[in-house]
């Protein structure tokens, strides 16, 4: 349905071959993403938020011998893991339903679609000889969102 638009703004990537065009494309939409959800949200607040749950978790292992003392703790800090987590869902919804049209026309690209992009050639138990588009995807957006993160500051 999207492929001439997809085809027309990722075709570039799609053109450098495996397993670089899974690479590229993660970084790509990682770093949109991320820069998504740093406009999206309250910086500020997040890292407040942030500090507050870390300074919970500190006084959790100090009072770790009184349990009442650290479930009072705790109920403080899942309030604020809470609210931190409402604050995160806005950007998720707006970059969901894009993502899962990108990975729709991934998974249909005949560059990609039914092969191993990452092979190590030797098989381990549960993941074969090699890692398909997905898993490729997976593995380095993790990687890149941490790097993107930290140096864009987000919280």
């Amino acid at each position: 349905m999207f492929d001439n638009f997809f085809n027309l703004i990722f075709g570039w990537i799609m053109n450098l071959g495996n397993p670089w065009n899974i690479i590229v494309m993660s970084f790509v939409l990682t770093f949109i993403i991320t820069i998504m959800y740093k406009l999206l949200t309250d910086q500020i607040l997040l890292k407040e938020l942030k500090t507050q749950v870390k300074n919970h978790q500190k006084e959790m292992r100090n009072h770790k011998n009184d349990p009442q003392k650290m479930m009072e703790i705790q109920k403080k800090a899942m309030t604020l893991n809470l609210k931190y987590m409402k604050h995160s869902m806005k950007p998720m919804l707006f970059t969901f339903i894009p993502i899962i049209l990108i990975f729709g026309w991934l998974r249909n690209h005949p560059l990609i679609g039914g092969k191993d992009i990452l092979v190590w050639g030797f098989k381990l138990p549960l993941l074969g000889t090699g890692l398909g588009w997905l898993g490729t995807y997976i593995l380095f957006s993790i990687i890149f969102s941490i790097i993107i993160r930290k140096f864009l500051k987000v919280y």
